[in-house]
């Protein structure tokens, strides 16, 4: 080929399409068979490719016997030249090749595999026909030359992509599907995978109803990226809904998520970079407005107050409350605080992954500035809300995973909590039990008198017997109706089954059975024990509030 020769006059680039669906690709000893290939890229030196039978991303089928389909099943290159006696029948039966051929006098054509890495994952043709001379073996080993190179970068690319859906498949996975509402907040959330090349992160949120209608409100990032960040993340989350399940205090719970970090790392191959995450882990209470917030190395969260809760839009003030960071999961050794804040009804509480403050264009300082600004003057949806906070943000795509949970606080009205102080005497049961049933018939639930009835029963009087003073009694009436008993002591009781002859042993045994749901939560000055009863769908929105 001389140095003014054109190379070819029209280039095909044919990817199998299983390739293009993730699958394998095909081996190179395989029979010729009618694999469905799409046509990728096309380019002719006549404008608008009318030399080319087919579109960009059209689909098409060679027959088992032509000289394409063998070239992809034995992975060995082709050159083919056919004057017009000799054209191939593959190609005269066809009518859209027979007219090519007839417009645009084809009498040449290199057929060279896409193989990387013992796949064949496509087809690349060259095409001569303004171009009188023929090709020549010198042609077709640069021919060869030009598509294995290209067939590792596509190859390189198919496996990025793979690796990429994989993980953030395994990702979204991962996360709440759906975020059910909860009586003590309204939530809204998204997550953004980054567009770097090492894949998604670990970012993840979470919404945890907890007893006494209260909601935990979760937010993490796993250091690192690609699958096994995404896996780490999973394994965390389901620590947490399992910690969160013994109700325990915010640092409390970051201690032990701490220490199951630290148990990972033990887990880890010598050669994997050791795993970290930061996280953020909130509990509300609509019943005394306050939020216990602890912080493991993660970003301290934005609180919009409401001042004109009435204007449109409503006008906020947004502060970053002073919140001790801990160190990230995976250190050990070190003490985790928890703050309490009071939050007005309706407040925003934005719980985020450091992707949405840190950017290239922009530093930290000016990155959380925007974020107030946009929560002061947020509309009054949280999912405009969200919407609006990751259009401000990005201007760019984020060279870091986004995970963004808003929750606006909601007060439960006095009038649906009771509360009453106890002595520490078995004579004052019966006074409860009366208490309760005049509690139920004000909020109309004398249906629920019964199961109530013995509820309390039962634990004012395991409060009397192994607990410490002093004793209160509350109850709560949302979507369900919560019997709580407070005392003094550490002791948590245990349910276990009674012997035939046992005097006792029974009382949490038939909380368990009457109650939808009970347990006991820990307190900086003694234990609660609740249980839950689910009242009836039908009795409209959500009671006092």
């Amino acid at each position: 080929m001389s140095a003014s020769t054109i190379f070819a006059d029209l280039v095909t680039i044919d990817l199998l399409d299983s390739v293009l669906q993730g699958e394998g690709g095909e081996g190179t000893d395989s029979a010729p068979s009618a694999q469905t290939l799409r046509r990728i890229a096309q380019q002719s030196v006549l404008e608008g490719c009318p030399d080319s039978v087919l579109g960009a991303d059209e689909t098409h089928t060679y027959p088992p016997d032509s000289e394409p389909a063998r070239t992809l099943a034995t992975g060995k290159p082709l050159r083919l030249d056919f004057p017009a006696l000799h054209v191939p029948a593959w190609m005269t039966g066809n009518p859209e090749y027979a007219r090519a051929l007839s417009a645009h006098g084809f009498h040449c054509v290199l057929m060279v595999p896409l193989w990387a890495r013992g796949v064949t994952l496509g087809l690349v043709q060259f095409v001569r026909h303004r171009t009188p001379e023929p090709y020549t073996d010198d042609d077709l080993f640069l021919a060869q030359e030009i598509a294995s190179r290209a067939a590792v970068y596509i190859d390189n690319a198919r496996r990025y992509t793979h690796q990429r859906s994989t993980a953030l498949t395994l990702q979204r996975s991962l996360l709440p599907h759906h975020v059910p509402e909860h009586p003590a907040a309204e939530t809204a959330s998204r997550y953004l995978p980054s567009g770097a090349h090492e894949g998604v992160g670990g970012d993840w949120y979470d919404v945890i109803p907890l007893s006494g209608a209260r909601v935990a409100l979760v937010v993490g990032d796993v250091i690192g990226r690609g699958l096994q960040a995404a896996a780490t993340m999973g394994r965390l989350r389901t620590a947490v809904r399992t910690l969160t399940d013994i109700d325990l205090p915010p640092d409390e719970l970051l201690t032990h998520l701490d220490d199951v970090v630290i148990r990972l790392q033990s887990e880890q191959e010598p050669d994997t970079d050791e795993i970290s995450a930061t996280c953020l882990y909130a509990v509300y209470d609509p019943v005394s407005r306050l939020c216990a917030l602890s912080s493991a190395g993660h970003v301290v969260p934005a609180v919009a107050t409401p001042l004109t809760p009435d204007s449109a839009p409503p006008s906020r003030e947004v502060d970053v409350p002073e919140l001790p960071i801990g160190p990230p999961l995976g250190l050990g050794g070190l003490p985790f605080e928890t703050t309490q804040i009071e939050l007005p009804e309706g407040s925003i509480l934005a719980l985020y992954t450091d992707g949405l403050i840190e950017d290239r264009a922009r530093d930290a300082d000016t990155a959380i500035a925007l974020l107030r600004d946009v929560l002061a003057r947020a509309p009054a949806s949280l999912e405009d809300t969200c919407d609006l906070l990751l259009a401000t943000r990005l201007t760019s795509r984020p060279t870091d995973d986004i995970a963004l949970l808003l929750a606006r606080t909601r007060v439960l009205k006095a009038d649906h909590v009771a509360t009453w102080d106890l002595p520490s005497d078995p004579a004052i049961v019966a006074d409860a039990r009366a208490h309760a049933c005049d509690q139920l018939a004000g909020w109309g639930l004398e249906d629920a008198a019964f199961t109530t009835e013995l509820l309390v029963s039962e634990l004012v009087t395991n409060a009397i017997r192994y607990g410490k003073p002093p004793i209160q009694l509350r109850m709560i009436n949302q979507t369900t109706l919560t019997c709580e008993v407070f005392d003094a002591s550490s002791t948590a009781p245990h349910m276990r089954r009674a012997r035939t002859f046992d005097e006792g042993g029974r009382g949490l045994l038939l909380v368990a059975r009457l109650a939808s749901h009970w347990g006991t939560r820990h307190t900086r000055e003694g234990k609660v024990i609740w249980a839950e009863q689910t009242l009836p769908a039908d009795r409209g929105p959500w009671p006092g509030l």
